[in-house]
C-alpha cells in the first residue's frame, strides 16, 4: 500500500506543477477575466459617455429641485444656469440642456441639443412633467381633498406566474448541453494526452524494469491512475470554488444584478443541469478514457512513438463528441438511449437524457453502475498486462505486441 500511495502521489505532485495543468486550469478564468473585463469596461465608458448626460435649468427653483429629486444626476445638477448649460453644450460636456418652465396652466419643457434627447431620458423627462402638469390641473379645478385623493387612484397590476416556461428550459437545456459535452471532450482529450505520453515515454526504459522489480506492475499502474484521478478531481474542484467566488464578485457588477433579476430563472436551471449525476459521468468518462490511454501508451513500440500515443483515444472521443450534436434536440431517439448505456459513449449520451428529462431514476443509476464497472474491469484487465506490455520493445505490429501482452499477464 506504501509504494501504491508513493507512486500515487509522485504522480499527482508532477502534474499539478506542470505549466500544462497550471495554463489548462487558468484559461477559463483568464477568459472569464478578459471577457469580463471588456464587458466592464465598456459599461464604465458608456456611463462616462455624454450621450445621456443633460443640464436642467429652470426660472422656478422649486421645479428644478423636484426634477433633480426624482432623476439623481450629478450632471442635471452641476449647471446652474442657461448659459452655463449652453456653454456645456458647445463645449461637448453634455449632451444637451432641459428648460423647465410652468406658469398657471401649463408646464412647459423644451430640449435645447443637436440631436434627438436618449430615449430612457425622454421617458423620465416625460414622467416628471406629467406628474407635474397633473399637480397644476388639480390646482386649477379646485377640488376638494376627497376628489383630488380619488383622482389619484391607480389600477393594480399582478404577475401570477406558473412554472418555468418551455421555452426557457429549452435554452437552458441547449446552453447545459454545450457547456457538459464540451467541458467532457476537453478534459478528457486533455488527461488522454497527457497519460498516454507519460506511460508511452517510460517505455522499454531501464527505470522500469527496476520498478516493476521492486513492485507489481499492477500496483504502479494503479497508482499512476490513482494520481492522475487526483489530479482530475483537484482541477474540477478548483473549477466549482472559483466559478462561486467569480460569481460573488460579478454579482457586485450592477451589470451582472440586471442580468440576474432578468435571467435568474435560466441560471438557476442551467446550475441544476451541470451540478448533479452529469459530474459523476464526466469524472468516470474521464477516468475510462484516461486508462484505454494508458494502455494505448504501453503498446507504443518505442519512446519516439509517444506523442502518437493518444492517437486512437482522441480518435474515438471525437467520434463519441461529434455523434451527439445531430442528437442535441432529439434525446429520446433510440441511438441516444442505446449509447447512454455504452461505455465510452454514456459520458455524452447520458447527460443528453438527464437535461433533457427523458432519462428515470433508474436509468441513470444503471448507466453509471455500467460505466464504473467498465472503468473498475478494464483498469483490472489492463493493470494484469500492463507489465508485459511496458517491458517488450519489439518493432511489431499492434497486434503481436497485444498478444504478447496477453501471454505475460497469464
Amino acid at each position: 500500500m506504501r509504494k501504491l500511495w508513493i507512486v500515487t502521489s509522485q504522480t499527482y505532485l508532477r502534474q499539478v506543477k506542470s505549466w500544462s495543468f497550471i495554463i489548462f486550469v487558468l484559461s477559463p478564468f483568464l477568459l472569464f477575466g478578459i471577457s469580463g473585463g471588456v464587458g466592464y469596461f465598456s459599461a464604465k465608458s458608456a456611463e462616462t459617455s455624454v450621450s445621456d448626460k443633460i443640464a436642467v435649468v429652470s426660472a422656478q427653483k422649486t421645479v428644478r429641485q423636484q426634477y433633480l429629486k426624482q432623476n439623481k444626476d450629478d450632471v442635471a445638477a452641476k449647471y446652474k444656469t442657461q448659459a452655463a448649460a449652453k456653454k456645456a453644450l458647445h463645449d461637448s460636456e453634455i449632451a444637451g440642456y432641459l428648460v423647465l418652465d410652468t406658469d398657471q396652466h401649463q408646464v412647459k419643457a423644451t430640449y435645447h441639443s443637436t440631436d434627438a434627447m436618449d430615449s430612457e431620458l425622454r421617458t423620465k423627462t416625460m414622467v416628471f412633467i406629467n406628474s407635474m402638469q397633473q399637480q397644476v390641473n388639480y390646482a386649477n379645478a379646485k377640488l376638494s381633498p376627497q376628489q383630488a385623493q380619488t383622482l389619484t387612484i391607480q389600477p393594480q397590476f399582478d404577475q401570477q406566474l406558473k412554472e418555468t416556461s418551455n421555452e426557457t428550459q429549452k435554452i437552458a437545456a441547449q446552453i447545459s448541453f454545450w457547456i457538459i459535452v464540451l467541458m467532457v471532450y476537453m478534459v478528457l482529450i486533455n488527461y488522454a494526452s497527457i497519460v498516454a505520453n507519460e506511460i508511452a515515454s517510460e517505455k522499454g526504459t531501464k527505470i522500469m524494469e527496476i520498478i516493476f522489480s521492486s513492485t507489481a506492475p499492477a500496483k504502479y499502474f494503479y497508482g499512476k491512475l490513482l494520481g492522475v484521478f487526483l489530479v482530475i478531481l483537484t482541477q474540477l474542484c478548483l473549477y466549482l470554488v472559483g466559478g462561486w467566488a467569480i460569481f460573488q464578485g460579478a454579482k457586485q457588477l450592477q451589470l451582472v444584478q440586471d442580468f440576474l433579476d432578468s435571467g435568474g430563472e435560466l441560471i438557476k436551471l442551467i446550475i441544476q443541469n451541470l451540478l448533479n449525476a452529469n459530474l459523476l459521468f464526466l469524472l468516470l468518462g474521464v477516468m475510462i478514457y484516461t486508462i484505454l490511454a494508458a494502455f494505448s501508451g504501453a503498446l507504443v513500440s518505442k519512446v519516439e512513438d509517444a506523442s502518437k500515443a493518444a492517437t486512437p483515444v482522441i480518435y474515438l472521443s471525437m467520434v463519441a463528441f461529434f455523434i451527439t450534436i445531430p442528437f442535441q434536440d432529439n434525446a429520446s431517439a433510440l441511438l441516444v438511449k442505446i449509447l447512454s448505456y455504452v461505455p465510452f459513449f454514456s459520458s455524452f449520451f447520458m447527460p443528453m437524457r438527464i437535461i433533457d428529462h427523458s432519462a428515470s431514476g433508474l436509468e441513470i443509476t444503471l448507466s453509471l453502475v455500467i460505466l464504473a464497472a467498465a472503468v473498475v474491469l478494464l483498469a483490472v484487465y489492463i493493470g494484469r498486462i500492463y507489465g508485459g506490455l511496458m517491458l517488450q520493445t519489439d518493432d511489431t505490429s499492434f497486434w503481436k505486441r497485444f498478444k504478447k501482452g496477453l501471454a505475460y499477464s497469464k
